[in-house]
């Protein structure tokens, strides 16, 4: 059975690459009747944030991703919080310094600096700690069998580093990106455990992976790098054959193709790159996300799915039980992926457009609330019929429909002077007049009414309607005139056209 995680670590709000990396991998899970596993990778105690793990598993739930097993879940394979599960990543290390593949460093932060200024000035451009250099340090490999037992018997702190050997060929065969090949040369000598105890990512992930029989790795290209020195622990371990297959995913990039989408770029261009928003106490440190920009999550997912790969179809809707049926990994592009603000409108819109009032209406009460209206369920729900095809998003309702709930109108001014001519004063007058004796008032009468008093005017209908418009909305745009009357009632409808024809 094929058994794919997401492996986040909770260091702040959840970016919407995360996000995109846990959909494919909840996809592939789903379509292989596999599992879709959350673990959290803690072990950097140094960037953990408060609520940043509770904000994950929201974001999964709010989009629907529900893991099978995780923290809150559990699972035969937990704990799934990799701080729980420290004392045994020690074990590992200390298992590959008694093969051979391993070793203890005693190298103080000043020793380290001291090596990088040395390389730097022998030429080296990028400066690590590797074969070449492990000779001149403080480690295992270096000092006495009796030196190494009096360090750690005085418990002075160290780490312990792989030891990767030169002139080998590490080859990986990515399922996006083909056979990748690493010369282990170039490759650092990566520490495994910290002075601290805690491992870093390339030890408790590769251990994890193994002991929760992970068979498909998905993951950002930015760790396509490190994915070699991972080979390397597999190799070393004896666990080469249930190594998982790799695939590294291509980059979310800025709207303008210029480098990767940043958590900071959501601020700096007006759309949201994060799926959930996280208030603070201080508002500048607040986080707006799609949620609070009133996405729908269900369009959160078909945007997100096509953000580096697409069906070979023309079909752009997917439900997600559509995407578990057609996503195929080997369509996943290798180049990265434009984010397009406009396009997610346009899938959301998608998505407003089926909804219904029974799905939609208690939102919209909250909605309706925060801009201080009560309106009457039924009044609420002509007004979500009337706007949604005109939307991008279900929070916009109430404010391009608050005219149906207030009177205290804002005119737009300068549209209504482009329209305005002198003889519309009278004749928004007549209308008024003529659809304030009408004995029976729908939309289509007073629609019929009307244009019987434009027509005779002689004035033409492209200057009347629209100040019609003007006077029921406030503005030149919106939906059909007489639909806004027929909801608006008689009183209103008269009342509104009265005031602007009284404004000449």
């Amino acid at each position: 059975m094929n058994r794919l995680r997401f492996a986040p670590s909770p260091t702040g709000a959840l970016h919407i690459g995360g996000i995109r990396t846990a959909l494919y991998n909840f996809l592939l899970a789903r379509q292989q009747g596999g599992s879709f596993i959350l673990r959290i990778e803690d072990t950097d105690q140094t960037r953990y944030v408060p609520g940043a793990e509770n904000y994950i598993m929201r974001a999964l739930d709010w989009l629907g991703l529900t893991p099978d097993e995780g923290p809150e879940q559990g699972g035969p394979m937990g704990p799934y919080r990799q701080s729980e599960r420290i004392s045994r990543y020690k074990d590992f290390a200390l298992q590959l310094i008694e093969s051979g593949r391993a070793y203890y460093a005693w190298d103080t932060q000043e020793e380290l600096e001291s090596i990088r200024q040395r390389l730097t000035e022998r030429g080296v451009a990028t400066p690590k700690y590797d074969a070449a250099v492990r000779g001149e340090m403080n480690n295992s490999l270096n000092l006495s069998p009796e030196q190494v037992s009096r360090l750690l018997e005085q418990g002075v702190p160290y780490t312990i580093r792989l030891k990767v050997e030169p002139g080998q060929s590490i080859y990986i065969q990515d399922k996006i990106r083909g056979e990748v090949v690493f010369d282990s040369t170039e490759l650092d000598d990566k520490v495994l455990l910290k002075a601290d105890g805690y491992p870093t990512y390339h030890l408790a992930n590769v251990v994890d992976d193994h002991l929760m029989e992970i068979t498909d790795v998905i993951r950002g290209e930015e760790w396509l790098p490190s994915t070699a020195h991972h080979v390397l622990l597999y190799r070393a371990f004896g666990w080469e054959d249930t190594m998982p297959t790799f695939s590294h995913l291509p980059l979310i990039l800025r709207p303008d193709g210029k480098g990767k989408l940043s958590k900071r770029d959501g601020a700096r261009f007006g759309f949201p790159v994060f799926p959930l928003g996280w208030p603070s106490e201080h508002p500048e440190e607040s986080i707006e996300g799609f949620d609070t920009y009133g996405f729908e999550p269900a369009a959160v997912i078909n945007f997100l799915a096509f953000l580096g790969w697409n069906p070979g179809t023309e079909q752009e809707i997917y439900s997600l039980d559509e995407l578990i049926r057609d996503f195929d990994p080997e369509r996943i592009h290798k180049a990265g992926a434009r984010f397009d603000y406009d396009k997610a409108l346009w899938y959301n819109q998608q998505y407003v457009q089926q909804l219904s009032y029974a799905s939609a209406g208690e939102r919209l009460r909250t909605y309706a609330a925060a801009e201080g209206f009560m309106p009457e369920d039924h009044l609420l729900q002509a007004v979500f019929e009337l706007l949604k095809a005109r939307v991008h998003r279900l929070i916009e309702i109430i404010p391009q429909g608050y005219y149906f709930f207030t009177d205290a109108l804002k005119y737009d001014e300068a549209e209504i002077s482009k329209k305005w001519q002198p003889d519309a004063g009278p004749v928004l007058q007549q209308i008024a007049d003529v659809l304030h004796g009408l004995g029976h008032f729908d939309g289509e009468t007073a629609g019929a009414a009307a244009k019987e008093v434009i027509q005779s005017s002689g004035i033409k209908m492209g200057v009347i309607m629209p100040l019609l418009r003007a006077a029921l909305t406030g503005t030149t745009q919106g939906p059909d005139v007489w639909a806004i009357a027929q909801l608006l009632g008689q009183g209103k409808t008269v009342n509104r056209i009265q005031s602007l024809a009284g404004r000449s």
